[in-house]
């Protein structure tokens, strides 16, 4: 739920605001304010102090990024290299981009979710998604290692080894999502053809209450009755109409009051 808040709030922004690094700390705080953090985050904040990445301290740690006044000096040029016009295809910007921003671990916690955020944002910057629909993080943790080790790689000068890999991951990750557009789209179809079976009045709330489950699949009563204008025992009666049709589904069985409803078959395209 943060991410893509902090993801929206940023897309927003640049509407108005250069990309830079004050945008970047205003991601971060987003971002970071009451997500899973640890107690030094400093949301919004640069570091001031050393951080490094696996181990108990720098002289065990799989990497120690820069000391803050170098830190400092390699933001300044990442800030002019985000500035510049593209001198590279837009892809290979967001690569560089991506890796050299892990590179300079800015931040005391945050790092990986927010590097991640900017490559999608940057993707609708540059009007390469009409929408943030494509998402590397499922692609950077089911390649886990590889990911880590290029990133290694990059630090070391392997700059061509990570860039394959940045692109294939896009390439993945895009028909990934066109599979799960398609799915998408005959599931709609098919619910719609249901709803539009029913009376007339049940057909026309059914339309309006399907939509909503597209950006809102887990649902309650009280979602039904500030869509509808329902009374609570009429959008129950919705609710029922919807489980009876199979679309949706009582989300935990041993709830007896207050009961929570999930549109499972949407939900789970996206877990399979």
């Amino acid at each position: 739920m943060y991410y893509i808040k902090a993801l929206h709030y940023g897309i927003e922004r640049l509407k108005e605001f250069p990309l830079s690094l004050r945008l970047i700390r205003e991601i971060h705080s987003q971002l970071i304010k009451g997500a899973r953090t640890s107690h030094f985050a400093d949301p919004g904040q640069f570091r001031h102090s050393q951080n490094w990445i696996g181990g108990t301290s720098p002289s065990n740690a799989l990497y120690v990024p820069p000391p803050v006044d170098e830190m400092n000096r390699a933001l300044h040029d990442f800030e002019n290299f985000l500035h510049a016009a593209l001198q590279s295809p837009p892809l290979l910007h967001i690569a560089f981009m991506h890796a050299q921003f892990e590179t300079i671990h800015p931040f005391l916690d945050g790092n990986g979710r927010t590097g991640r955020l900017l490559i999608t944002m940057l993707l609708c910057y540059w009007n390469l998604l009409e929408r943030p629909v494509l998402f590397l993080s499922s692609y950077f943790k089911k390649h886990q290692k590889d990911y880590y080790n290029r990133l290694d790689g990059y630090h070391d000068g392997e700059v061509e080894e990570w860039v394959n890999f940045f692109l294939n991951g896009v390439i993945e990750t895009a028909n990934e999502s066109i599979n799960i557009s398609k799915q998408i789209t005959k599931l709609r179809e098919e619910d719609m053809a249901k709803i539009q079976s029913l009376a007339k009045r049940e057909s026309k709330s059914g339309v309006l209450i399907l939509r909503k489950l597209f950006s809102r699949p887990i649902i309650s009563t009280r979602n039904i009755m500030e869509w509808t204008g329902f009374s609570r025992a009429g959008a129950q009666k919705a609710i029922d109409r919807f489980v009876n049709l199979g679309i949706l589904q009582v989300k935990d069985e041993k709830e007896k009051y207050n009961r929570s409803y999930i549109y499972g078959k949407y939900v789970g395209i996206f877990l399979t």
